[in-house]
């Protein structure tokens, strides 16, 4: 499938990166993304491709972590979000890559801009933790379901959310991995009936897995080394740089 091999470098690293940012700092996934589009000409094929890697890490990590796991929030977007995956199925035919990329780009560091100003300089520290209006969770649910079918890109969306929400490092990675992995199983059939998924894309992913497990563990060393304020910090900044670097 990759004959050239800084492809497969490229590859392995774009793996290692699923790995960490499931098990560890969750904004790191798009950077993952930004790899696997450079590694194949198309970003929708690369979002079929990459699909069982994130998969992957998501087992690990909730193996990791489920102790931590917040279900009101998982149950919360959840549903909305489902119903974006279903809008990114109808969709994924009719618009271009390069438009896909730009509106999915634009979204995350318009987002990333709000929370930072929410969560840093508008609101005081006793009202940061303030519920958002359910208008809002079901708006990030349904954007974060369709560009995750699109482009598995909903990552920095869901980043985000748990930030503004102020949840501590680990009950975050915690609640991002169940959301996560319920997600990427539910896109499973929508994606294999677009013929993104297929037995040659699995045998690519089956040799990619030791970089995601890799990852994993050193994604878990960083988080319980890692404080809140920096993990935040690392969090926000890296979703919107995936933004812009999609926009790019």
């Amino acid at each position: 499938m990759i004959a050239d091999p800084l492809l497969w470098i490229a590859a392995a690293l774009g793996a290692f990166m699923v790995g960490v940012s499931k098990a560890g700092i969750t904004g790191l996934s798009i950077l993952s993304i930004a790899l696997f589009t450079q590694v194949f000409p198309s970003s929708k094929q690369a979002s079929g491709l990459v699909l069982p890697l994130l998969i992957f890490g998501d087992f690990v990590a909730v193996f990791a972590y489920r102790k931590h796991t917040q279900w009101r929030y998982v149950w919360r977007l959840f549903p909305w979000t489902g119903l974006g995956v279903v809008l990114g199925y109808l969709t994924l035919g009719r618009i271009s890559d390069h438009t896909a990329k730009s509106l999915i780009g634009g979204i995350i560091v318009t987002l990333a801009a709000l929370s930072f100003w929410r969560t840093y300089i508008s609101a005081p520290i006793e009202q940061r933790t303030a519920a958002l209006h359910w208008s809002v969770a079901a708006l990030i649910g349904v954007v974060a379901g369709f560009i995750t079918l699109v482009a598995n890109a909903a990552g920095p969306l869901m980043a985000i959310y748990l930030v503004i929400m102020r949840l501590p490092k680990m009950e975050y990675v915690g609640t991002a991995a169940v959301f996560f992995m319920l997600l990427n199983l539910f896109k499973v059939p929508f994606m294999a009936n677009l013929g993104l998924i297929t037995l040659q894309s699995f045998g690519f992913n089956l040799m990619l897995a030791p970089a995601v497990l890799l990852g994993a563990a050193a994604g878990r060393w960083l988080l319980l080394r890692i404080n809140q304020k920096l993990f935040e910090h690392l969090v926000l900044a890296l979703s919107a740089l995936g933004g812009i670097l999609l926009l790019l």
